[in-house]
Protein backbone atom coordinates (compact mmCIF):
# COMPACT_ATOMS: atom_id res chain seq x y z
CA UNK A 1 0.00 0.00 0.00
CA UNK A 2 3.20 2.07 0.52
CA UNK A 3 4.44 1.74 -2.81
CA UNK A 4 1.02 2.50 -4.69
CA UNK A 5 0.57 5.69 -2.53
CA UNK A 6 4.39 7.00 -3.06
CA UNK A 7 3.89 6.01 -7.15
CA UNK A 8 0.44 7.75 -7.42
CA UNK A 9 2.78 11.32 -5.08
CA UNK A 10 5.30 10.77 -7.63
CA UNK A 11 3.29 10.50 -10.89
CA UNK A 12 1.33 13.82 -8.88
CA UNK A 13 4.69 15.88 -7.92
CA UNK A 14 6.05 14.76 -12.04
CA UNK A 15 2.91 16.18 -13.51
CA UNK A 16 3.13 19.04 -11.18
CA UNK A 17 6.79 20.20 -12.25
CA UNK A 18 6.19 20.12 -16.01
CA UNK A 19 4.56 23.02 -17.88
CA UNK A 20 0.74 21.39 -18.04
CA UNK A 21 -2.31 22.96 -17.31
CA UNK A 22 -3.68 20.11 -14.87
CA UNK A 23 -7.09 19.69 -13.76
CA UNK A 24 -8.24 17.00 -11.14
CA UNK A 25 -11.22 14.95 -12.24
CA UNK A 26 -12.66 13.29 -8.51
CA UNK A 27 -10.95 12.31 -5.45
CA UNK A 28 -7.79 9.57 -4.93
CA UNK A 29 -9.50 6.22 -3.26
CA UNK A 30 -7.53 3.54 -2.28
CA UNK A 31 -8.67 0.31 -2.21
CA UNK A 32 -9.13 -1.52 1.32
CA UNK A 33 -7.69 -4.35 2.22
CA UNK A 34 -8.83 -7.01 4.55
CA UNK A 35 -6.63 -9.26 6.31
CA UNK A 36 -7.86 -12.65 4.74
CA UNK A 37 -6.96 -10.59 1.62
CA UNK A 38 -10.10 -9.84 -0.10
CA UNK A 39 -10.15 -6.26 -1.65
CA UNK A 40 -12.79 -4.10 -3.11
CA UNK A 41 -11.80 -1.97 -6.28
CA UNK A 42 -10.60 1.55 -5.52
CA UNK A 43 -10.64 4.98 -8.01
CA UNK A 44 -7.50 6.61 -8.85
CA UNK A 45 -8.50 10.52 -10.23
CA UNK A 46 -8.22 11.09 -13.98
CA UNK A 47 -6.29 13.95 -14.90
CA UNK A 48 -7.14 16.12 -17.91
CA UNK A 49 -3.74 18.14 -19.21
CA UNK A 50 -3.94 20.89 -21.40
CA UNK A 51 -0.73 20.82 -23.41
CA UNK A 52 0.50 24.21 -25.62
CA UNK A 53 -2.33 26.11 -27.35
CA UNK A 54 -0.38 26.42 -31.03
CA UNK A 55 -1.86 29.32 -33.66
CA UNK A 56 0.25 28.91 -37.05
CA UNK A 57 0.05 32.29 -38.90
CA UNK A 58 2.64 34.56 -41.06
CA UNK A 59 4.24 37.41 -41.33
CA UNK A 60 6.67 39.62 -43.70
CA UNK A 61 10.32 39.70 -43.01
CA UNK A 62 13.50 40.30 -45.28
CA UNK A 63 15.29 37.53 -45.69
CA UNK A 64 17.96 36.80 -48.32
CA UNK A 65 16.63 34.58 -51.28
CA UNK A 66 19.34 33.21 -54.05
CA UNK A 67 18.26 34.81 -57.46
CA UNK A 68 19.85 33.86 -60.77
CA UNK A 69 22.31 36.07 -61.88
CA UNK A 70 23.13 36.39 -65.83
CA UNK A 71 26.85 37.00 -65.97
CA UNK A 72 28.21 39.28 -68.69
CA UNK A 73 31.27 37.41 -70.53
CA UNK A 74 33.39 39.23 -73.13
CA UNK A 75 33.66 37.92 -76.61
CA UNK A 76 35.22 39.27 -79.65
CA UNK A 77 33.10 40.56 -82.19
CA UNK A 78 32.72 42.53 -84.81
CA UNK A 79 31.73 46.34 -83.44
CA UNK A 80 31.52 49.57 -85.95
CA UNK A 81 33.37 52.50 -85.64
CA UNK A 82 33.03 55.88 -86.32
CA UNK A 83 35.70 58.07 -86.77
CA UNK A 84 35.08 61.70 -87.63
CA UNK A 85 36.37 64.85 -87.11
CA UNK A 86 35.74 68.46 -86.24
CA UNK A 87 38.06 71.64 -87.10
CA UNK A 88 39.88 72.55 -83.95
CA UNK A 89 38.73 69.58 -81.63
CA UNK A 90 41.06 66.49 -80.45
CA UNK A 91 39.48 63.52 -80.83
CA UNK A 92 38.83 60.73 -78.12
CA UNK A 93 37.85 56.97 -78.73
CA UNK A 94 34.88 56.35 -76.74
CA UNK A 95 31.76 53.20 -76.82
CA UNK A 96 28.38 54.56 -77.35
CA UNK A 97 26.26 52.32 -75.38
CA UNK A 98 22.53 51.87 -75.61
CA UNK A 99 20.77 49.32 -73.36
CA UNK A 100 16.68 48.82 -72.00
CA UNK A 101 15.79 46.76 -69.49
CA UNK A 102 12.68 44.35 -71.36
CA UNK A 103 10.36 41.47 -69.31
CA UNK A 104 7.93 38.78 -69.59
CA UNK A 105 8.57 38.96 -73.43
CA UNK A 106 12.29 39.00 -75.04
CA UNK A 107 13.66 41.83 -77.47
CA UNK A 108 16.31 42.91 -79.69
CA UNK A 109 17.91 46.15 -79.48
CA UNK A 110 19.73 47.50 -82.64
CA UNK A 111 21.53 51.19 -83.23
CA UNK A 112 20.00 52.01 -86.61
CA UNK A 113 21.56 55.93 -86.88
CA UNK A 114 23.90 58.34 -85.27
CA UNK A 115 22.71 61.81 -86.29
CA UNK A 116 25.24 64.55 -85.43
CA UNK A 117 24.03 68.74 -84.63
CA UNK A 118 26.23 71.27 -83.60
CA UNK A 119 27.74 69.36 -80.56
CA UNK A 120 25.39 67.17 -79.58
CA UNK A 121 25.20 63.73 -81.01
CA UNK A 122 21.89 61.66 -81.34
CA UNK A 123 22.14 57.66 -81.11
CA UNK A 124 19.16 55.96 -82.05
CA UNK A 125 18.13 52.45 -81.88
CA UNK A 126 15.44 50.31 -82.59
CA UNK A 127 13.54 48.15 -80.57
CA UNK A 128 11.88 45.13 -81.30
CA UNK A 129 9.73 42.22 -79.51
CA UNK A 130 10.52 38.52 -80.11
CA UNK A 131 8.76 35.48 -79.27
CA UNK A 132 11.54 34.65 -76.44
CA UNK A 133 9.46 34.24 -73.09
CA UNK A 134 11.23 35.78 -69.78
CA UNK A 135 8.42 33.69 -67.60
CA UNK A 136 8.05 37.13 -65.32
CA UNK A 137 11.48 37.57 -65.48
CA UNK A 138 13.85 40.90 -66.40
CA UNK A 139 16.49 41.22 -68.70
CA UNK A 140 19.23 43.96 -70.35
CA UNK A 141 19.66 44.49 -73.97
CA UNK A 142 22.24 46.25 -75.49
CA UNK A 143 23.90 47.05 -78.52
CA UNK A 144 26.85 49.45 -78.89
CA UNK A 145 29.33 51.57 -81.30
CA UNK A 146 33.01 52.77 -81.22
CA UNK A 147 33.29 56.19 -81.76
CA UNK A 148 36.39 58.59 -82.40
CA UNK A 149 35.46 62.13 -82.53
CA UNK A 150 35.87 64.81 -80.33
CA UNK A 151 33.76 64.97 -76.89
CA UNK A 152 29.96 65.46 -77.74
CA UNK A 153 27.08 65.16 -75.58
CA UNK A 154 25.19 62.29 -76.52
CA UNK A 155 21.29 61.71 -76.23
CA UNK A 156 20.12 58.51 -76.67
CA UNK A 157 16.70 57.57 -78.28
CA UNK A 158 15.09 54.30 -78.69
CA UNK A 159 12.17 53.64 -81.32
CA UNK A 160 9.37 51.36 -80.24
CA UNK A 161 7.58 50.87 -76.92
CA UNK A 162 8.83 51.66 -73.54
CA UNK A 163 9.07 48.59 -71.35
CA UNK A 164 7.39 49.29 -67.87
CA UNK A 165 11.00 49.43 -65.91
CA UNK A 166 12.75 52.14 -64.20
CA UNK A 167 16.35 51.19 -65.31
CA UNK A 168 14.73 52.62 -68.88
CA UNK A 169 14.08 56.29 -67.59
CA UNK A 170 17.49 57.20 -68.78
CA UNK A 171 16.05 56.78 -72.36
CA UNK A 172 13.80 58.94 -74.88
CA UNK A 173 11.35 56.73 -75.94
CA UNK A 174 9.13 57.04 -79.40
CA UNK A 175 6.46 55.30 -81.12
CA UNK A 176 8.39 55.49 -84.68
CA UNK A 177 10.79 57.34 -86.48
CA UNK A 178 8.21 60.08 -87.47
CA UNK A 179 7.60 61.04 -84.15
CA UNK A 180 10.91 62.56 -83.68
CA UNK A 181 11.26 66.30 -82.78
CA UNK A 182 12.70 68.23 -85.46
CA UNK A 183 16.14 69.14 -84.03
CA UNK A 184 16.63 65.28 -84.36
CA UNK A 185 15.16 64.84 -87.77
CA UNK A 186 17.46 68.08 -89.06
CA UNK A 187 20.70 66.69 -87.29
CA UNK A 188 23.11 65.09 -89.87
CA UNK A 189 23.05 61.18 -90.40
CA UNK A 190 26.53 60.44 -89.46
CA UNK A 191 25.94 56.51 -89.20
CA UNK A 192 23.50 54.36 -90.92
CA UNK A 193 22.93 50.11 -90.01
Amino acid sequence: MKTKLFLTGALAATLAITSCDIKKKGDLELPEVDVDVTTEEGNIPEYEVDWMDVDVRTTTKMVEVPKVVIVMEEEEVEVPIIDFDMPGEDKMERTLLVETEVYEKGADLEIKQIRADNNRLYVIAELEENDDKLDGKKMRISDQVELNAPDLDVKYIIVGNRPNRKFNNANTYVKSMNDLDDRVKNAKVIYED
